[in-house]
């Protein structure tokens, strides 16, 4: 077991320096933008991350810098001062990342593996792969090749019903999942409809040209007031993309005013985990979700704990973004690792961001 978790760590290591790996110093050390770290603290971070959970927590061993533990955490050190601080350089980060490794493989194979901590360290690593890519699209520096949004191959207005019942909701047992996924619970869900795919650029434009961004009654107050503030009069992604494929990069409150429009609304997150797990047991068939996992999707759903949840290894991961106006995402983008997207998998980000590859998918009452 040691020996599988640590070659999928030194896998995902290469993937992470393959994602980076045709950027200069220069680009990795500059913030593109103040709600996204510079990748050279990302690098850091995730090296400071593994030490202390698979060196410190794990192994009982002291830190290698403590001096920097408090620049490389995330709450002690918010995204829009990361670009203000001395951070490591490039070749510091890389080194750090590399004498961090040889520690664990050193603790791991005296010690052999925590099947919670070394996934959830590995997976860490994965997620942030993902955030460096939205800033490196921010910054217009991904790589030439790397995966785009594929077009859906069919309008986006073919509905599916679901039938109404009770579902179990959450991550089973036997298997890795974070604390929010926990506890699987049942919940009662009444029919519903909802999209085969999700909104495509093609349609989205038809939306922004038809007074989306103009029309008051398809925005909540909220919504409204953040796009007047901001002037938000349109969204630049739509029309760069081919028109078949999913609109991406949109915040909730556009998804909002979108499904408003349309005379729906979003699905909450036990619709669209109810209608993920319908494609799941019937692999066989066409399936619900068409398209899941190039985007990921909004749902209604306002970020908190299940029935009984308990927090686990550290508030940090979910708790503390409890309650604080965060909406939660589900399925996945082209840059989420398998690994990653699960059905019971919850992201979650604030109503206001496009940052993420987030588009929409509707539905409606059954």
């Amino acid at each position: 077991m040691g020996g599988d978790i640590l070659d999928a760590m030194q896998a995902v290591r290469r993937q992470t320096f393959d994602v980076v790996g045709h950027l200069s110093a220069a680009e990795l050390e500059r913030q593109v933008d103040p709600i996204m770290s510079p990748l050279v603290w990302d690098l850091a971070h995730i090296a400071a991350y593994e030490e202390l959970w698979l060196v410190h927590r794990f192994a009982g061993r002291p830190l290698l810098h403590p001096e920097l533990a408090a620049r490389y955490d995330a709450f002690e050190t918010p995204r829009s001062v990361r670009g203000d601080i001395e951070l490591l350089d490039t070749a510091g980060a890389r080194a750090y990342l590399d004498q961090v490794r040889t520690r664990v493989i050193e603790a791991t194979n005296g010690h052999g593996p925590d099947p919670v901590l070394h996934e959830m360290v590995l997976r860490h690593e994965l997620q942030h792969t993902e955030t460096m890519r939205q800033a490196m699209e921010l910054g217009g520096l991904l790589a030439p090749g790397e995966p785009t949004l594929r077009a859906l191959g069919a309008a986006d207005d073919d509905w599916v019903t679901v039938p109404g019942g009770r579902f179990r909701m959450g991550a089973r047992d036997g298997a890795f999942a974070y604390d929010n996924e926990r506890p699987a619970h049942d919940v009662e869900v009444a029919a519903f409809r909802i999209a085969r795919r999700p909104v495509t650029n093609a349609t989205w434009l038809r939306f922004s040209e038809g007074g989306g961004y103009e029309r008051r009654e398809w925005w909540s107050d909220e919504g409204w007031a953040w796009k007047e503030d901001y002037d938000i009069t349109h969204h630049g992604c739509v029309a760069a993309g081919h028109p078949d494929a999913p609109a991406c990069h949109m915040s909730w409150f556009e998804a909002d005013a979108f499904a408003r429009s349309r005379g729906a609304r979003l699905p909450t997150e036990a619709e669209w985990e109810k209608a993920a797990t319908l494609t799941r047991e019937h692999s066989g068939a066409t399936g619900v979700l068409e398209g899941a996992g190039q985007v990921w999707e909004w749902t209604s759903s306002t970020f908190a704990g299940y029935p009984g949840f308990a927090a686990h290894p550290y508030r940090e991961y979910s708790e503390v973004f409890f309650g604080d106006g965060y909406r939660v995402l589900r399925g996945g983008s082209w840059a989420t690792d398998p690994r990653i997207a699960t059905p019971s998998f919850r992201n979650w980000d604030l109503p206001q961001r496009r940052q993420i590859f987030a588009g929409v998918r509707l539905a409606t009452d059954g």
